[in-house]
């Protein structure tokens, strides 16, 4: 008699649904975050807020909370959720979905909100007299309190018109009417159950954060640190087969290593472990494990390297200096902190935390590289005015010429880049310039090791392979010899003399009024 072994069957994997009920019945794969789900419902009554960067699971969430007072306990069982004392009693829901919806202009938002309303209207049976947005929000609450009991308010991406209009000069009276809108929640505050709302960003008088100050901000909150994205414990446990799959006759062990520096990194406090995005990671599994940029751009990116350029944003000094907690705090609309907005976008995460003069202070980086390569690319591309693919191609050239040990070729891949950038970009900005030169050597780091570090009037750089390093000193309106001589003067390659490899020094003159590389010249150790 022949045994066969048992076959395991791995479920469907999903990018496009983001609906509780319909991944549960769908049988997709789902990781079971309800035990943090029954810590949001189990007070008898609270309002929350929830930030986290896009695509990380913020709708999913808000779908489970409203399966949870609809009373389905029955897509539940298994999960965590399922035996813990709750009633289950079903409750009023108003689910406000901003994603999708025109917010182009101001008449457009506040037929957009009379839209959503009536759709939820609708779906509670409820029909509405009120014609003004804010006034049908008031009556909605209001009809469903006196006839069905305490509701629960959903509010998904709060933040969206604010984010689809940062860009224009009357961004302001979108806040100020959202204020108004928002308002309705505090103001019914007794005939709420439960209020759960989520946001990329915290902005600064939406009356959610200035006026409810019984809002529960839970984003760097350590019990709900890691309720979205998965830990490592999560994706072994529930991708383990998967890993196992795609490594083939490759060590399991060595492929995690890889997923994890490529998806893994988000931390949401201090202390807490970190965490990968969940969309990059299905899509990695989904690719048939093609290690690959999934978290792809979007309008917010070309707002937030306008700002980074607008307001010589110093990107070096705040990856290598720790910052204080007012970086995470909430900000105006007309005087947005670069800083802040990377942590909230998720460009940048918590590291570690040092203390200094009793305060706690947090040391930032990239979360991963599949963040780290995509925003530097972006970011070079914009300082460049370049194609990302043109500036991809750059910097394999310069891995190239630091892998074959020739200092000439790097110098003059790096040439040709420069004489790529449009006159019109203006490299004459010391500012632009050194932002440009950094975020090259960022790039570059991730196939080769580099690393720049800026100063006014110097720049001085590394790059590194198995085999050779090449100590860089770029001048800004000097000359070769004099950057070449403040290298040996300075013992900038030192730390390098016992490593095997074979040194080169590399002077540079930049010609800031050309907005080209002058001229080098280079030393072997």
């Amino acid at each position: 008699m022949v045994i066969l072994a048992p076959v395991f069957i791995m479920k469907d994997l999903t990018t496009s649904i983001y609906t509780f009920e319909d991944i549960i019945q769908g049988k997709f794969q789902y990781v079971d975050k309800t035990e943090y789900i029954w810590e949001l419902i189990r007070p008898a009554k609270e309002m929350y807020f929830l930030s986290r960067p896009r695509r990380f699971g913020k709708s999913l969430t808000v779908s489970t909370l409203k399966a949870v007072f609809e009373g389905k306990k029955e897509l539940f069982q298994g999960l965590a959720l399922y035996d813990k004392p709750y009633d289950w009693e079903p409750h009023p829901v108003i689910h406000l979905d901003m994603n999708g919806r025109d917010f182009s202009t101001l008449e457009k938002m506040e037929e957009s909100f009379r839209q959503i309303l009536l759709e939820q209207a609708k779906f509670n049976k409820v029909t509405l007299k009120e014609r003004t947005a804010n006034a049908m929000f008031h009556e909605l609450i209001s009809t469903l309190h006196d006839t069905k009991g305490d509701v629960v308010i959903l509010l998904d991406e709060y933040d969206k018109p604010i984010l689809n209009n940062i860009t224009r000069p009357n961004c302001q009276d979108f806040l100020s009417a959202l204020k108004v809108f928002y308002s309705v929640i505090k103001e019914k505050n007794a005939m709420i159950r439960l209020a759960f709302i989520t946001g990329v960003s915290k902005f600064c008088h939406v009356s959610l954060f200035s006026e409810l100050n019984n809002l529960t901000d839970i984003t760097m909150d350590a019990h709900f640190a890691t309720m979205l994205g998965y830990t490592q414990e999560e994706v072994e446990a529930n991708f383990g087969d998967r890993i196992a799959a795609l490594a083939g006759n490759q060590a399991s062990d060595d492929l995690m290593q890889k997923i994890k520096e490529w998806y893994n990194g988000y931390r949401f406090e201090e202390n807490s472990k970190t965490v990968y995005n969940p969309v990059s990671l299905a899509q990695f599994f989904k690719s048939g494990g093609k290690f690959n940029n999934y978290w792809f751009s979007t309008g917010t990116l070309t707002f937030l390297l306008e700002l980074i350029k607008k307001q010589r944003f110093n990107l070096e000094q705040a990856l290598k200096t720790p910052v204080s907690n007012f970086a995470f705090d909430a900000f105006e609309i007309d005087r947005i902190p670069p800083l802040t907005f990377l942590l909230q976008t998720g460009y940048l995460t918590i590291e570690s935390t040092v203390k200094r003069y009793g305060d706690t202070a947090y040391k930032l980086c990239f979360p991963n590289l599949e963040v780290k390569g995509s925003f530097e690319t972006y970011l070079a591309g914009y300082c460049s005015g370049m194609q990302s693919a043109q500036v991809k191609d750059s910097v394999y050239r310069l891995a190239d010429a630091v892998t074959a040990g020739d200092v000439d070729g790097f110098m003059e891949a790096m040439k040709v880049f420069f004489a790529k950038v449009p006159y019109d970009v203006h490299l004459k900005d010391e500012n632009n310039f050194q932002l440009l030169f950094f975020s090259i050597f960022m790039l570059l780091g991730i196939s080769i090791t580099a690393e720049s570090r800026t100063n006014q009037g110097r720049i001085d750089a590394v790059a590194a392979n198995e085999d050779y390093v090449f100590v860089f000193e770029f001048k800004l309106d000097k000359s070769k010899e004099l950057a070449l001589e403040q290298i040996k003067e300075r013992d900038y390659f030192r730390r390098y003399m016992n490593s095997g490899k074979k040194i080169f020094l590399v002077g540079v003159n930049f010609d800031m009024e050309q907005g080209q590389i002058q001229d080098w010249t280079s030393q072997p150790v």
